[in-house]
C-alpha cells in the first residue's frame, strides 16, 4: 500500500524498472512510466500482472516519448524521474553524442517544461562527462535549468548554450527555472555488489527555495579489506575454509594495511560482493539448463580471454553491460574457483542489480540482460530518492503543487 505521503510521479525511459522500483521504495508513487521497448513493457506487464509491489500500481505506457503529450500531468505530477537511452554517451558504445539519433535528453527537457513538476532526476552513464562530451553536457544542464528558454527556429545547439549561459550568468531570468546539481555516484557505495558508476542529474524548482545535497553511501572498500584481511570476518560468515580463501590481493596491499590500522576506526558497512549476492542461489553448470528459480539457468559459450576474464566472487562485480549484438563477454561472466567461467544467470544479475528475487524478467537471456544490463541498480536508486523525498518534504511553503508563479509561465523563446 503506498503511503499517503507519498509524492505522485511519472517515469520516462523507464527499461527495466530499477530506477522506478528505487523511487518507489523511497516513498513516490509513479502514476505512469513509460518506454517504447517491447521486451522492457513486457517484463513490466508480467510483474503487474504477478501484483508484484510497487508495479501493480503504475499505469504502463509503451510508445514513443517523442510522441507523448506531456501537459495531461501538470498538476498531477510532482517529481519527474528517467534514464535517457545511455547509448549515445556510453563508454562501450558509438560516442556520437547530441548527432545519436537516440539521444532524448530533448524530450526530457520538453517534458520538465510541459509538466512544470517540483523536481526531477535523470541518470546517465559516466560516459556522458566525458570531456568529449563537455559542451554538450553543459548545454543538457543549461536547458534543464531553464526549460522555457526555447531553441529558435535555425538556431545551432551552440549558439542556444551561449543565450542559455547569459540567463544564467545574469541571474535575471523570471520564467521556469530549476537549481540542478549532478553528481557521479559508485553503486558499491551503496550496498550493491557491483561496480557501476552512474551520472544523476537532480534539479529542484527554483521558487520552492529548499536544498539538496547528495548522499553518500554507507558502504566502503577499506571496510570489505579489512572483514576479509585482517579480521576474517567475511570468510567465516560465508564458511569458506582457510585452505579453500584465495590469497591476499597484492595491488590492494597498501589499502589492507590502511583497514588494518583503522581497526578501531569506523570504516563503515563493507562493499557486497558477488559471493554475498549470489551464494544462496543454486549453483548452475555445463550440462544444467535450467532450474526451478526463474530466470536462473546456464547460457553456455563463455570464454575468457586477455582482460575479459570474468568477476571474481569476492569483489563487487564488475559493470554489468548491455551491447548491440549481445553482450560483451568478460562483463557478465563470473570466475568460478578453478579459473573458469560462465556466463551469470539473469537471475544472479538480477541480484548483482539489487532486483527483487520475486522481478521476472521477459524475453530471451540476451533481450534479458539488455534490460538489465540497461538498468539503474535497485538500491542506488533508492538512496538518491530517499533524499530528494527528504528534501521536497522540508518545502513548508504550501505552493500549489505543479504550479509555479504567474510569472513563470511566459516562455522565454527569444526574439
Amino acid at each position: 500500500m503506498i503511503e499517503q505521503t507519498a509524492l505522485r510521479s511519472l517515469e520516462l525511459f523507464v527499461g527495466g524498472g530499477g530506477l522506478a522500483l528505487g523511487a518507489a521504495r523511497a516513498g513516490f508513487q509513479h502514476i505512469a512510466v513509460l518506454d517504447w521497448n517491447g521486451n522492457a513493457c513486457r517484463t513490466l506487464r508480467r510483474n503487474k500482472a504477478e501484483n508484484v509491489e510497487h508495479v501493480r500500481d503504475w499505469d504502463i505506457i509503451q510508445g514513443d516519448v517523442c510522441r507523448h503529450e506531456f501537459n495531461q500531468y501538470e498538476g498531477r505530477v510532482e517529481v519527474v524521474f528517467g534514464g535517457p537511452p545511455c547509448q549515445p554517451f556510453s563508454i562501450g558504445g558509438k560516442h556520437r553524442g547530441h548527432a545519436d539519433h537516440r539521444n532524448m535528453f530533448p524530450e526530457a527537457v520538453r517534458a520538465i517544461r510541459d509538466i512544470r513538476p517540483k523536481a526531477f532526476v535523470f541518470e546517465n552513464v559516466k560516459g556522458l562527462l566525458r570531456a568529449s562530451f563537455a559542451n554538450y553536457y553543459s548545454y543538457i544542464i543549461h536547458q534543464l535549468r531553464f526549460p522555457d528558454v526555447l531553441r529558435r527556429n535555425g538556431e545551432e545547439w551552440p549558439a542556444h548554450l551561449s543565450r542559455l549561459e547569459k540567463f544564467y550568468t545574469s541571474g535575471k531570468h523570471s520564467g521556469l527555472r530549476y537549481n540542478v546539481v549532478y553528481e557521479c555516484q559508485n553503486a558499491a557505495d551503496f550496498g550493491v555488489p557491483q561496480r557501476r558508476e552512474r551520472v544523476f542529474v537532480v534539479g529542484i524548482r527554483a521558487d520552492l527555495g529548499v536544498e539538496f545535497s547528495f548522499p553518500q553511501g554507507e558502504h566502503a572498500q577499506d571496510a570489505l579489506l579489512r572483514d576479509q584481511w585482517v579480521t576474517g570476518a567475511y570468510w567465516e560468515r560465508h564458511r569458506v575454509a582457510k585452505s579453500k580463501r584465495p590469497e591476499m590481493p597484492g595491488r590492494l596491499s597498501r589499502r589492507i594495511e590502511q583497514a588494518e590500522a583503522s581497526m578501531n576506526g569506523d570504516l563503515g558497512r563493507p562493499w557486497r560482493t558477488v559471493r554475498d549476492a549470489i551464494s544462496g542461489l543454486p549453483r548452475i553448470g555445463l550440462g544444467q539448463t535450467s532450474s526451478k528459480i526463474p530466470n536462473h539457468f546456464l547460457n553456455p559459450g563463455a570464454r575468457s580471454y586477455p582482460g575479459h576474464d570474468g568477476s571474481a566472487w569476492d569483489e563487487p562485480a564488475k559493470t554489468l553491460k548491455a551491447g548491440d549484438h549481445g553482450v560483451p563477454g568478460g562483463e557478465n561472466m563470473l570466475r568460478l574457483e578453478d579459473g573458469s567461467v560462465r556466463y551469470f544467470s539473469v537471475r544472479e544479475c538480477a541480484r548483482l542489480q539489487t532486483f527483487p528475487d520475486d522481478w521476472l524478467f521477459e524475453g530471451s537471456w540476451t533481450e534479458a540482460m539488455r534490460q538489465l544490463g540497461n538498468a539503474v541498480p535497485v538500491d542506488l536508486s533508492a538512496g538518491i530518492a530517499a533524499e530528494l523525498r527528504r528534501t521536497l518534504h522540508l518545502d513548508g511553503r504550501k505552493q500549489p503543487e505543479g504550479t509555479v508563479e504567474q510569472a513563470g509561465r511566459r516562455e522565454v523563446a527569444a526574439s
